[in-house]
C-alpha cells in the first residue's frame, strides 16, 4: 500500500518541486522590481505603502484568476508578497491596542502583513499619539462591533486628531474562555475588555452566572492576569491563547455567532483612489427644523449612497450631536466632491476623515 502510494505521489510532488522553483524565481524577480519601485518612491520623497495600489493588484489577479484558489486565497497570498516587498524597502511600524494577542494585533497583521512591525499601546489613546508624534507610521484603532455598536472613544478620538483613515478592515471576532488548566475548577473570575464582556453577556449568564466579571483594558491583558492567576478566566481569541499558555475551556462563546469588529488604519498619508471606496466624514448641523434633512440632500441630489449614518453627543461647541457619516466613492470621485462641497455650505461643521478602499 505504501509502496504503490508514494509511486502515485511521487511524480506530482515532482511537479510541485518544479513549479516551486519557478515561483521562487518569480517571486526574487518581482522583489528585484519592488526595490527598484522602492528608489523612484525615494527620490520623489512618496510613501512606502500604498494601500489602494495593494487593493488594486489584488483585485486585478482575483478576477484574473480561474481557480481552484479562492478570491481570500488570494488575497491572503498576495498580502503577504507585498508584505516581503514593502520590508526590503523600508521597516514599517503600526501602533495597536495591546498588550500581544490582541484582535488589534491580529487586525494588524491580515491588513499589512506579518511583515510589519507592531508597537503595542495601552489604550486606544495612545494609539493615536504615536503616530501623531511620529512613533509608528499607522495605526490601527477598532471604530464598530456588528453586536454592540460604535467604540465611542475612537470616534472622539477621531473628531479631535489631524490624522485619516487610509484604510478599513472587518474581522470577524471569535472569543473563547481561557483559563490555565482549560477548566473552571477554582475560578472565580472572568476578566475581558468592556466590549468582550458584553459580547458574552448572555452566554456567561447560562453557563458560568458564578463568575465575577472584571473588565480590563484588552483582552490580551486579560488573558495576561490568567496566565498568572489560576482563579481568573479570560476571554480572547486563539493568538492570545498561545502566547499567554493558556487552554481553551470553552470556544467560541460569543452570542453572535457572525460577530465582527470593524477595523480603520489611521496615517498621515492621504489615500488614492482604488476604483472601490468609501469616504468618512464628521457634520453637525445648526439646531433649526430640518436641518438633518438639508444636510443629507446633497448626497440624494449626486447619487451618493450612504453606508453608515451614527450620532454622538457634541461635547464642545453650540451644536447639540456630531453625525459620522460614511458614503461610497472617493473624495476626488466629481459626484462625492460635488456633493461634499455643497454638504460643506450647509454643514455648520465638516470634517472628512479620508477616502479609503473599502474591505471586500
Amino acid at each position: 500500500m505504501d509502496d504503490e502510494l508514494n509511486n502515485r505521489l511521487k511524480p506530482l510532488r515532482e511537479r510541485i518541486d518544479a513549479l516551486d522553483a519557478q515561483l521562487i524565481a518569480l517571486l526574487n524577480q518581482r522583489a528585484a522590481v519592488a526595490l527598484e519601485v522602492g528608489e523612484v518612491k525615494k527620490h520623489f520623497n512618496a510613501p512606502v505603502f500604498r494601500p489602494e495600489r495593494e487593493q488594486q493588484v489584488i483585485a486585478r489577479l482575483q478576477d484574473m484568476s480561474e481557480g481552484p484558489l479562492a478570491s481570500e486565497h488570494i488575497s491572503a497570498i498576495w498580502r503577504e508578497i507585498m508584505a516581503a516587498s514593502r520590508a526590503l524597502e523600508k521597516t514599517i511600524k503600526a501602533a495597536y491596542l495591546g498588550p500581544v494577542g490582541t484582535y488589534s494585533e491580529q487586525a494588524m497583521h491580515e491588513y499589512f502583513g506579518q511583515s510589519i512591525e507592531g508597537l503595542p499601546c495601552p489604550s486606544i489613546d495612545e494609539v493615536f499619539r504615536s503616530v501623531e508624534a511620529g512613533a509608528a507610521e499607522f495605526g490601527v484603532v477598532p471604530v464598530e462591533n456588528s453586536t454592540e455598536g460604535a467604540v465611542s472613544r475612537t470616534l472622539d478620538l477621531l473628531l479631535q486628531t489631524q490624522l485619516t483613515i487610509g484604510g478599513e478592515l472587518a474581522l470577524p471576532i471569535h472569543h473563547n474562555l481561557l483559563t490555565l488548566n482549560g477548566g473552571l475548577t477554582g475560578v472565580t473570575r472572568v476578566c475581558a475588555h468592556a466590549q468582550a464582556l458584553a459580547q458574552c453577556q448572555r452566554w456567561l449568564a447560562s453557563n458560568a452566572p458564578h463568575l465575577e466579571r472584571q473588565a480590563v483594558s484588552s483582552n490580551a491583558e486579560a488573558a495576561r492576569m490568567a496566565a498568572e492567576d489560576p482563579t481568573v478566566a479570560a476571554i480572547a481569541g486563539d493568538r492570545a491563547a498561545t502566547h499567554y499558555g493558556l487552554q481553551v475551556a470553552y470556544a467560541l462563546i460569543q452570542d453572535d455567532p457572525h460577530n465582527r469588529t470593524r477595523f480603520v488604519m489611521i496615517g498621515k498619508e492621504r489615500t488614492g483612489a482604488s476604483g472601490h471606496d468609501q469616504t468618512s466624514l464628521i457634520v453637525s448641523v445648526p439646531n433649526e427644523p430640518g436641518a438633518v434633512f438639508k444636510l443629507l440632500e446633497p448626497l440624494a441630489r449626486h447619487s451618493v449612497s450612504m453606508t453608515r449614518f451614527e450620532s454622538r453627543p457634541a461635547r464642545v461647541g453650540t451644536w447639540e450631536y456630531y453625525f459620522y457619516i460614511d458614503v461610497e466613492g472617493h473624495r476626488d470621485d466629481p459626484a462625492v466632491a460635488a456633493a461634499l462641497t455643497e454638504l460643506g455650505e450647509k454643514a455648520a461643521f465638516l470634517k472628512i476623515l479620508g477616502s479609503y478602499p473599502r474591505a471586500r
